[in-house]
């Protein structure tokens, strides 16, 4: 059985694939505990001076499997296996972090990105945040981050409406560092991963950890958690579930 997330250490980069193309690379609770484990286990790992994440197929990630939430919603899921381990990791994390995305990246495919250090893009990238077309809430501590990243009204349009920030954007944004072509994708990402591997490393790892305030993403990310968790299992997720399957729009119009 393939793995659906490869792992490779070499040149004290860690290299972090997601490899479940068929499913665009969606993202299970599986995936996200190798994810969270990798990241963690890097931080007293001296041999790791920087990860660098990518993804096989045409596409970085869907996002979070369906059916997860589905399971949420359904209550079929025990309410102490709910946390994102990957989240925690992600916001807690020591070693720079390097992105490398390949066409659409959507829900935590974008908001993750916002915890990396550098970001490159393919030039036909497209980065979409449907949380509210799902009746969900942002969730990364993206609610704070993508606000100081580009501003409360473009933040809230892309949260609320939903509508993809396209590869140029992103950069002008300051979302990423660089759109480039898809074949160059992966070797400029891990140019510069390498990069921040050749330099001090405890002036990189200070560095990171002086360009971010973890208590406050920690802070945020439980009050995400406490909205996310409501809405799924509000009736209005379940119409949008429901309406996903089926294949047809929501209707929020009963919804007050």
């Amino acid at each position: 059985m393939t793995e659906p997330v490869l792992v490779e250490k070499s040149n004290q980069l860690l290299v972090l694939t997601l490899n479940r193309p068929e499913k665009k690379n969606a993202l299970t609770r599986g995936m996200y505990q190798t994810l969270a484990t990798q990241i963690n286990d890097a931080t007293s790992d001296a041999e790791v001076r920087c990860i660098l994440l990518q993804a096989n197929g045409d596409m970085f990630t869907a996002g979070n499997d369906l059916a997860d939430f589905a399971a949420v919603n359904s209550g079929s899921v025990p309410r102490q296996n709910e946390e994102n381990p990957f989240l925690a990791a992600l916001g807690a994390a020591r070693k720079p972090l390097v992105a490398a995305v390949n066409g659409r990246a959507v829900g935590v495919g974008f908001t993750m990105l916002l915890h990396c250090d550098m970001v490159f893009l393919s030039e036909d990238a497209a980065l979409t945040a449907p949380f509210v077309n799902l009746a969900l809430v942002p969730e990364a501590a993206s609610s704070m981050l993508l606000p100081l990243r580009i501003g409360h009204v473009r933040a809230f349009e892309t949260f609320v409406l939903g509508e993809p920030v396209l590869a140029t954007k992103a950069v002008d944004w300051g979302i990423a560092n660089r759109a480039v072509p898809p074949a160059e994708l992966r070797k400029v990402a891990r140019a510069a991963a390498l990069a921040i591997a050749s330099r001090a490393p405890s002036s990189v790892a200070a560095t990171k950890r002086l360009l971010r305030d973890e208590t406050a993403l920690r802070e945020r990310m439980s009050m995400e958690q406490e909205y996310f968790m409501r809405q799924l299992r509000s009736p209005e997720f379940t119409e949008a579930i429901t309406a996903f399957s089926e294949r047809r729009g929501a209707d929020f119009s009963k919804f007050k």
